[in-house]
């Protein structure tokens, strides 16, 4: 029986991927042909989705952008054992946008069925979480600590002491919450992975329950995400059914157990403290720090708190060890990161590789440049409240360290590009636009402080009073950075102050009032 592969990730699902593979298995039954369709999760390789792969003599060979009206024609090539037709890209593993990653994370990820718990533990799977059975909670939160793992969702603190922390905290009751209300535009990652490879958020999980001393952990998740709730949930229960959760994890005699909870769409619950307040049926609003998560929250009690990425880069750390995991990257940037290349660019996906790379390799390397053709301008990076980036600034490498020097940061490693038609002023605009929309309202600076802007940011636009309003538009920046309670109000001005530094002629009144026009 020949296995055939067709996503059940959103982006191929958007492109017509269920009509794709409900297509296949009726001309299969037509020619009787006997074939096993498998939902897989997604290569990351979006600009070829639908992307179908046939098991050939032991090599998936890939067959791009097909759509329900092409599934005739593929039978007709004889695709099920050949590689004669005009979407075939060849052997999947050995194209140049995969071959030249490095999937720790993400190495399952669109290769096996996500609700195949056998097919995880072939691949690799659970080896995490074993040896992690067989270590006390010191021993789990040294590997984390040494694989100099930092959050994954935007903040880049270091895993192992927020671990430690929480380990060492004294209660009756520990809890372990991921971060899966993935809102920043141009990232996709969490999305992919829990479709994709569920049992590796569900076991990074688990292993951190042991390491803290929690048994009780939620999956707090956007509510724009169906396909990944479906796929969590069931996930969840044949993870239970195979004791991987529960009173007794694979025989510990340690309890964990995990539920799903699903977002209202708020922004600002991507804010760990007003994502607890959610989780507890409140409003989701900022809370002041301190009381640290770690040692008060959820329900006041010691929670940690952690994205997606971040747990699921924990099963290959305690698998294979923290200086394993470390030996990627560079400088205190350790491991590997999920860049996700958006916006106006050829080649849209996911790429998995370790710190230390250049802007310009993510973007024409693997992005193959502008999806117009036309030149570059400016990529943001870091979502929404991310720093604009001109071209003189593609070689910087893709560290911590080395961008917040240029302030910006690599937040939770989404990439927007743009080409020469953008106007950054128009983009700063949106950023003050984004923030009076998305902000809680609990902090005066951000709450007023976004409708401000917009309003300076219009007076820029049409020239009046050009030269007072730039030298308020820098005042009003800098009161949002220092008296803004959280990051929202507190990044608002990174776009604004990035696209003013680096695009100045935007700014200029005679160019701004033709825009405006």
């Amino acid at each position: 029986m020949i296995k055939i592969y067709v996503p059940l990730d959103s982006a191929a699902i958007a492109l017509g991927a269920d009509e794709v593979a409900e297509a296949i298995l009726s001309e299969a039954q037509k020619r009787d042909a006997s074939v096993q369709l498998v939902r897989n999760g997604s290569r990351g390789m979006h600009w070829l989705e639908p992307l179908v792969e046939v098991e050939q003599e032991g090599k998936r060979i890939g067959f791009a952008n097909v759509d329900e009206g092409d599934v005739s024609s593929l039978f007709e090539a004889g695709f099920l054992t050949k590689a004669d037709h005009q979407s075939c890209i060849g052997e999947v593993d050995a194209h140049p946008f995969l071959a030249k990653q490095e999937r720790l994370t993400f190495a399952r990820c669109g290769i096996i069925d996500p609700l195949d718990i056998d097919a995880y533990q072939e691949h690799g799977g659970l080896v995490g979480l074993k040896r992690a059975i067989e270590l006390n909670r010191e021993e789990i939160v040294g590997d984390v600590m040494l694989s100099g793992l930092r959050g994954r969702g935007g903040a880049g603190f270091p895993a192992g002491i927020k671990c430690k922390t929480v380990s060492e905290a004294e209660a009756d009751q520990k809890y372990i919450v991921c971060n899966a209300d993935e809102g920043d535009s141009g990232t996709f990652a969490d999305r992919m992975i829990m479709e994709g490879d569920p049992f590796c958020l569900i076991e990074g999980m688990a292993i951190a329950g042991l390491g803290v001393g929690a048994t009780k952990g939620y999956i707090y998740l956007r509510s724009e995400y169906p396909v990944a709730l479906k796929v969590l949930n069931q996930a969840i229960e044949i993870a239970r059914e195979n004791n991987l959760l529960g009173d007794n994890v694979l025989g510990s005699n340690r309890a964990f157990d995990l539920d799903v909870f699903v977002g209202a769409g708020a922004y600002i619950c991507g804010e760990e403290t007003s994502l607890l307040e959610s989780l507890e049926g409140k409003r989701g609003q900022v809370r002041a720090k301190p009381p640290l998560p770690a040692l008060e929250g959820l329900f006041g009690k010691p929670t940690l708190v952690h994205n997606v990425i971040s747990l699921c880069s924990v099963p290959i750390i305690l698998a294979k060890g923290g200086e394993y995991y470390a030996d990627y990257g560079m400088g205190k940037s350790k491991g590997t990161l999920a860049f996700q290349l958006a916006g106006n660019i050829a080649q849209g996906g996911l790429v998995e590789k370790a710190f230390g790379l250049s802007l310009r390799t993510l973007i024409e390397d693997f992005g193959g440049g502008t999806r117009s053709g036309r030149p570059f301008r400016a990529v943001q990076i870091g979502g929404p409240l991310g720093a604009y980036l001109p071209e003189d600034l593609l070689d910087l490498p893709m560290d911590y360290e080395t961008l917040a020097e240029h302030g910006a940061g690599v937040g939770h490693g989404g990439l927007v590009v743009f080409d020469d038609q953008v106007n950054l002023r128009e983009q700063a605009h949106y950023a003050f636009e984004f923030c009076a929309e998305e902000s809680c309202g609990k902090c005066t600076p951000c709450r007023v402080g976004a409708v401000r802007g917009t309003e300076v940011m219009e007076r820029i636009a049409k020239g009046e009073d050009w030269a007072q309003n730039m030298v308020l538009l820098d005042d009003l920046c800098e009161l949002m950075v220092d008296g803004s309670l959280c990051a929202m109000g507190g990044m608002t001005p990174i776009p604004v102050m990035s696209a003013k530094k680096h695009f100045p002629d935007d700014f200029e009144p005679d160019q701004a009032a033709r825009a405006a026009e």
